[in-house]
């Protein structure tokens, strides 16, 4: 009867630690994290190296999710379907404006543009073809992502100063980056955008004209990570945690020392050869990346005015409003 008992007992109280461990387990937020672009994307990587994270599995889970685009990322954020997406500075101020999201935050950085000597967004012509210079593309095709993107606007604020302005004097059509080399090359338009890795088989046949970094006068935050505040101010300890996690990954993608590892890891999530990463991916050759994941809000103001002053914004949006960055400087305080 006594080893009967101690037996119930024992069965009981480890019934009690499940019973404990899975409330506990089911009382972690987890976190849904947008991504669109393998490598180019944060999202798409920083996970995979869990080894040098302290707070995953413990005071939060995460999720990430691969999008098509932004606009998705947008209708799943107003939906309650996801947390953090990644919005570059034109679909940011877009869904607060139209989409009347007045609670969506900056809390970090995703990818800067033409910071130092990292890459900045190129747009070219053909090699050998008849521009020149940009004066050259009046009367000419031009080719876009969709109008009122951020390549978009680069584009047309760089048009608008040497006194080209759409319709008026240059036709503009729209293409995946995918198809831009394949346009150029059959004379189908007469200047293209090119983002890394497409960019390098552009500069196969093409020369660069200018890039964004010419067209908007300097550096550029050109995506940031964003939620909404009252996820924020819900989940604030679980949030600070995760920041905490990845800057950890981010500062190791980030180390020359661990190139081969991240490309390998680069490579496994985009379903290509680790060479295809070697030697630019997480280098100044890639986009800036702040190691503290913390954006600049100064550029990030100078673009979005951009956008407004090119007309795709009714008016003019102070971004330190919509910025929460204590979050994230926090996290990276609890590292330094």
């Amino acid at each position: 009867m006594r080893l009967s008992k101690l037996l119930t007992t024992a069965i009981a109280v480890v019934l009690l630690v499940f019973d404990v461990a899975a409330t506990q387990a089911q009382q972690i937020p987890k976190i849904r994290v947008a991504w669109v672009v393998p490598q180019g994307n944060w999202a798409s990587v920083l996970w995979e190296k869990k080894d040098v994270m302290r707070h995953i599995g413990k005071t939060y889970n995460v999720e990430t999710i691969r999008f098509q685009g932004t606009p998705l990322m947008i209708a799943a954020l107003a939906a309650g379907e996801l947390d953090i997406a990644n919005l570059a500075f034109s679909s940011f101020a877009l869904a607060i404006q139209n989409a009347n999201m007045e609670d969506l935050r900056v809390i970090g950085d995703e990818a800067q543009d033409g910071v130092g000597g990292n890459y900045s967004v190129e747009f070219f012509v053909l090699k050998n073809g008849p521009v020149k210079k940009i004066e050259d593309l009046k009367g000419k095709v031009v080719a876009s992502v969709g109008a009122g993107s951020a390549v978009d606007i680069a584009l047309r604020a760089m048009l608008r100063k040497h006194g080209l302005e759409e319709k008026r004097d240059y036709t503009m059509v729209e293409a995946s980056f995918a198809n831009m080399k394949a346009m150029l090359a059959e004379k189908k338009v007469d200047l293209v955008p090119g983002v890394l890795p497409f960019s390098f088989a552009l500069s196969e046949v093409a020369n660069t004209l200018f890039t964004v970094k010419d067209a908007l006068g300097g550096s550029t935050q050109f995506v940031v990570w964003a939620a909404r505040a009252g996820f924020l101010q819900k989940n604030r300890a679980a949030m600070v945690d995760l920041m905490e996690d990845a800057i950890r990954s981010a500062r190791f993608f980030l180390d020359p020392k661990n190139h081969a590892e991240a490309i390998g890891i680069a490579g496994r999530v985009a379903k290509l050869p680790p060479d295809a990463f070697k030697g630019w991916a997480f280098t100044e050759k890639d986009n800036y990346k702040d190691p503290d994941m913390l954006p600049n809000l100064e550029t990030f103001q100078k673009v979005i005015d951009a956008q407004q002053q090119l007309g795709f914004l009714k008016v003019k949006l102070d971004v330190k409003k919509y910025a929460d960055l204590s979050i994230v400087k926090e996290a990276a305080t609890r590292i330094k």
